[in-house]
């Protein structure tokens, strides 16, 4: 027996709702007035669902809100669907990662139908980070990172399309797919270039390319440095350039201390992120089996 109010509260409205579903299912309530009592029933679950949400009772909470959702479709109210779809997603979250994700892609696919690609992506950026930090599914985090990319860019959204690809490549750098890291990774510099505000900025894409670049070749890697100075000269007078110089040379060399030295240097400045470390560590393995950078 429920002894939270909001619990004891969200359970006496879905027994109100389930009755009323009952209610419209009989042969004159469905030819006479059946529609109201469903739109009825709908209110009912949605306001169980909140109860039920304040109680904690995610899955309780979630399973309310896709109810009203699938009452909703039938009453082709396709937006308040997919608006339930998505806070049973968000109920689901904290229960069932899993289960989040299939409702989320519910709503995904209603907002799509309907030409909602804007809020489609943001719900894929959803999906990817669900599958990024609760399932540690890297793969699926980059198909939905590049499905909301594709929107954005449908959209013109070129800002938040850039913030998609740049997840995309640094976890195909994680998982050694290196060569469509330094694709994105490129592309996304170039599109840089192109714009006054982002124009400076695009030195940090070149030097993450140039990085998956050493974990796959050095040569290549010298080869899109002179590529990567002739098209974007701002980036031959960067730190970054001749923190990837001073690598280069150190790999080319096997001087270990050198590479080292270049990397505390350069983190005194500049501190490294987590991918970063792990770029650079990679990278030293291939002229050390030091298992750090110190």
């Amino acid at each position: 027996m429920a002894t939270d109010p909001n619990e004891k509260k969200g359970l006496e409205l879905l027994a109100q709702a389930d009755k009323k579903m009952r209610s419209a299912a009989g042969f004159f309530s469905s030819i006479f007035g059946g529609g109201s009592k469903i739109e009825e029933a709908a209110e009912l679950y949605v306001k169980a669902a909140y109860a039920l949400k304040m109680a904690k009772k995610w899955k309780a909470a979630g399973d309310a809100f896709c109810q009203s959702s699938e009452l909703k479709l039938r009453m082709q109210s396709k937006h308040e669907a997919a608006t339930h779809y998505v806070e049973a997603a968000t109920c689901y979250k904290k229960a069932d990662p899993n289960e989040a994700i299939r409702v989320m892609m519910k709503a995904i696919e209603i907002y799509t139908d309907m030409g909602r690609f804007t809020v489609a992506a943001k719900h894929h950026m959803t999906v990817a980070e669900i599958y990024e930090t609760e399932l540690v599914d890297m793969e699926q985090a980059i198909s939905n990172y590049e499905k909301a990319a594709d929107y954005y860019k449908g959209e013109e959204s070129n800002s938040s399309a850039s913030k998609c690809l740049t997840k995309v490549a640094h976890f195909c750098a994680q998982i050694e797919m290196y060569d469509k890291a330094v694709e994105i990774f490129e592309e996304i510099g170039r599109n840089a270039m192109d714009n006054k505000l982002l124009h400076y900025g695009a030195k940090e894409y070149f030097f993450k390319a140039a990085l998956c670049h050493m974990c796959i070749d050095l040569l290549n890697a010298q080869q899109a440095m002179a590529k990567y100075e002739e098209m974007f000269p701002v980036f031959s007078g960067s730190r970054e350039h001749k923190f990837l110089k001073t690598l280069m040379q150190a790999c080319e060399d096997n001087e270990i201390d050198v590479y080292t030295e270049a990397v505390k240097d350069y983190d005194s400045i500049s501190r490294l992120d987590t991918w970063l470390t792990t770029i650079l560590l990679r990278i030293k393995k291939g002229i050390s089996d030091s298992p750090d950078l110190t």
